[in-house]
């Protein structure tokens, strides 16, 4: 993938509420305008990388980019699984993130346990590519740095 390591940033839209409610499994929707934005040739497909909300902590993330056959979507979507408990909603922040390596193909599942099933796969072998070095700096990256000067007013 010559587009890796790919940044991108927008804001935390509602998606379709199957995230959390059918999947356990709770994603962060980008609007259509990040998604229009990707790539013209980047796959569909399961991506892993960095992920950020508002000036908040970096944390490992798994990306879904495509048009989830299980759901037979007609819009391309790009929903971000973010490995961290969050207390609350974050609709309306900033989403930053940092797509850093490919894991698979979309595919169609026969059940919605096998797609939970693949997802909590996905997620495991994220947490384990993110570990490597090559990886583990970019949680580091300047994108994710909040300017000093914000820090200090308390923003």
């Amino acid at each position: 993938m010559r587009h890796l390591p790919y940044f991108c940033r927008g804001q935390v839209v509602r998606g379709f509420g199957r995230g959390s409610k059918q999947l356990g499994i709770p994603t962060a929707n980008f609007s259509e305008q990040v998604v229009d934005n990707l790539p013209a040739d980047i796959s569909t497909g399961i991506y892993y990388g960095w992920a950020s909300v508002g000036n908040g902590d970096v944390h490992k993330m798994v990306v879904s980019i495509g048009w989830n056959p299980y759901y037979k979507n007609t819009k391309k979507s790009m929903e971000t699984h973010i490995m961290h408990t969050f207390k609350e909603d974050f609709y309306g922040e900033i989403l930053k993130v940092a797509i850093v390596g490919y894991l698979r193909p979309e595919k169609d599942f026969d059940s919605l346990e096998s797609l939970i099933s693949a997802i909590q796969g996905d997620i495991e072998e994220a947490k384990k590519r993110l570990d490597l070095p090559e990886h583990l700096k970019l949680k580091e990256d300047k994108f994710f740095q909040v300017p000093k000067s914000k820090i200090m007013n308390g923003h």
